[in-house]
């Protein structure tokens, strides 16, 4: 097989690349109280706070503001983004405890270069991640978030593309952060103002009146 440029042949990175996909599968699915935290978040605001904000937030999406949907649906992107975002912190989290406990060690005494190794390891924390998107659509399609079949398939780019953007921002907090005590809070610190400043909950619009 053809070796790339760093004198290492294409299997090699792919072996290096199914290995930490498959790790953080395996960690996936030992933690099951991450999966079930991880929907637990969106599905209370779904269920519960939606049943109070639906008489009171009338979402309108077509100017004059004429056309309403149900709040249910209004904030299911922004639910979706929430289980990004939390999904990301927590997989730069788990690099912070392998760093304490000497795991990421065993990682970088690879060969490969260092920059393929976090690429690979952010493209398992978004796999992760919309696994976790995917889950939650089949429990809020119930709850009458009922999109069309194609919908399912062309939002996948756009969840790819935002668990990128977030799994990045939470490599670049755990690059800053050494202590695992600190990051938790570093994480709170950036989660909420962003979530809630948004219009993920609530239009701006309406903030505005």
């Amino acid at each position: 097989m053809d070796a790339t440029p760093h004198g290492f042949p294409l299997s090699a990175y792919l072996i290096c690349f199914r290995g930490i996909v498959w790790r953080e599968a395996l960690r996936f699915l030992h933690q099951r109280e991450r999966f079930v935290s991880a929907l637990v978040r969106p599905l209370l605001w779904l269920f519960i706070f939606a049943a109070g904000f639906r008489q009171v937030l009338g979402v309108s999406i077509t100017p004059p503001y004429q056309t309403y949907i149900l709040y249910e649906v209004y904030i299911t992107p922004g639910l979706v983004g929430m289980i990004l975002l939390f999904n990301g912190m927590q997989s730069s989290l788990s690099m912070v405890y392998d760093r304490e406990t000497g795991a990421m060690k065993t990682l970088l005494v690879s060969p490969l270069p260092r920059w393929f190794l976090l690429v690979s390891k952010l493209a398992a924390g978004v796999a992760v991640g919309v696994v976790q998107v995917y889950v939650f659509f089949a429990i809020a399609w119930f709850w009458e978030v009922q999109p069309h079949w194609t919908g399912y398939l062309t939002v996948l780019p756009a969840l790819i593309l935002t668990g990128l953007m977030l799994g990045s921002l939470g490599m670049l907090l755990s690059s800053l952060v050494k202590q695992l005590e600190n990051f938790a809070g570093v994480m709170n610190f950036v989660i909420f103002p962003m979530y809630f400043a948004s219009s993920a909950l609530y239009p701006l619009w309406r903030v505005q009146e």
